[in-house]
């Protein structure tokens, strides 16, 4: 998401850019092709006026530094703007309570289920034992739903196999068996609708009057634009949630609701999904997402998905493999698995400072790696131990077995052969060469 708008927004920015000093007649042309591209980003038109109208204000307020150049000042306000628009800092959730209950909320396809998964997973990593609660007894297999998501991540689901149809008494019984099972943490997954109605409305309300939970997750479906924005009022209004999940982050959701829905509810964003796999949530940072929007990458991001999937005692086998010039394809198939682990590709390009701009028009697909996988999945344990016995007709057999054209297994050993004769040169270079070479490159 955000590409369009970011792409708009650097665009209205480079105007001020090669400008001698700011002025209201270069300002005012900036500002209005920024308020243009919020609203085409589907932010509502009352809030994209107010801040292009503050950052006009402080534009036309500041002193340019001498060393400071008016299109970097322009950024540097843009920047804080986005960031206060969003929320300023980043929230983390109330865990009060024994157990801690969270109860989640939204419209039926917002992805409740899929993300109270993943809250789950993301507790479970830190330490607490966590209990799922299966509330929606209205949506077909969505109680099913949440024992295979319970399943996958290893975390218990409790579920009325009574055939109750009441869940506010389903939900009080999770609560009850979570103290009974000392679990630290319940979150309830609730019913929604199609559509916002009394009875929904009326069933959260008793619900969370019930448990009185810690915390109460509001889930948006971030495609929905200014539509969640609308939802998300009227879910306020009679429940009175703590914080917005923004779900569907990876789709051609245009940022609305991301840039309008803390101004309008005045609640925290405090988490955003992107994609289907149990890894893909983060804690929602204003800062880094304003960096994001306007091109800047989110290099932070990036680190804390790759120290989720880290693996202590892998990274040691590698390592001890790639001194001793020993990396084979098993190796290289566990690496794509790893970094396959840590999200969707286009997400995690668009976290490289720069990226966007050296990637436009290209479509980064989530299953590039699946030729690849499927070529090596097609070797034998000998093959993929030792690539260089691979001849022609094993090549013919393995690019059947995989699908593949043999110019694309030749592709990937010829890669994977330039990656292993470079690490091997690496080997032979001693501490003070690599340093040599690491300032050289600097």
């Amino acid at each position: 998401m955000f590409e369009n708008l970011s792409d708009k927004l650097n665009r209205a920015i480079k105007t001020l850019k090669g400008q001698g000093s700011i002025t209201e007649i270069n300002v005012a042309a900036t500002v209005k092709e920024i308020r243009k591209a919020l609203v085409e980003a589907d932010v509502n038109y009352k809030i994209a006026k107010e801040i292009t109208d503050e950052i006009k204000a402080e534009a036309l307020g500041q002193n340019v530094l001498i060393a400071v150049k008016p299109g970097e000042l322009f950024v540097k306000i843009v920047f804080d703007k986005l960031v206060d628009l969003m929320g300023g800092q980043a929230q983390s959730l109330n865990l009060k309570g024994d157990p801690a209950i969270i109860m989640i909320a939204g419209l039926n396809g917002a992805g409740k289920t899929t993300f109270s998964g993943k809250l789950a997973r993301l507790l479970k990593s830190q330490g607490r034992q966590v209990l799922l609660a299966a509330c929606d007894v209205y949506r077909p297999a969505a109680v099913e739903q949440l024992k295979t998501l319970g399943q996958q991540i290893g975390v218990e689901v409790y579920a009325d196999d009574k055939g109750s149809t009441n869940p506010v008494a389903i939900a009080q019984d999770a609560v009850n068996y979570a103290k009974l099972m000392n679990k630290k943490v319940v979150i309830v997954d609730t019913a929604g609708r199609l559509t916002l109605d009394e009875a929904l409305m009326r069933e959260v309300a008793d619900i969370k009057r019930l448990l009185q939970p810690a915390e109460t997750l509001f889930v948006v479906d971030s495609m929905t634009g200014q539509d969640a924005v609308n939802t998300a009022q009227a879910f306020n209004e009679r429940i009175d949630f703590d914080g917005v999940v923004l779900t569907k982050l990876d789709g051609d959701a245009r940022g609305g609701a991301a840039l309008s829905i803390r101004r309008v509810v005045e609640k925290p964003i405090k988490f955003i999904s992107t994609g289907e796999k149990m890894e893909a949530l983060d804690l929602f940072y204003p800062d880094r997402m304003a960096q994001r929007i306007l091109g800047m990458g989110d290099v932070l991001s990036l680190v804390e998905r790759a120290q989720q999937v880290y693996d202590e005692e892998e990274a040691k086998r590698l390592t001890a493999k790639i001194r001793k010039n020993q990396l084979d394809l098993n190796d290289f198939l566990s690496q794509i698995q790893q970094v396959k682990r840590m999200g969707n590709l286009k997400d995690l390009v668009g976290m490289i400072p720069g990226i966007n701009q050296m990637m436009k028009g290209v479509e980064i697909q989530d299953d590039a790696f699946k030729p690849i996988e499927a070529i090596i999945y097609s070797m034998t344990k000998k093959e993929r131990e030792r690539p260089e016995i691979i001849d022609q007709s094993r090549k013919k057999r393995i690019a059947a077995g995989s699908g593949t054209s043999i110019q694309e297994v030749n592709s990937l050993l010829k890669q994977f052969d330039e990656m292993r004769q470079m690490m091997k040169k690496m080997n032979q270079l001693s501490p003070a060469q690599m340093q040599k070479m690491a300032k050289g490159r600097r």
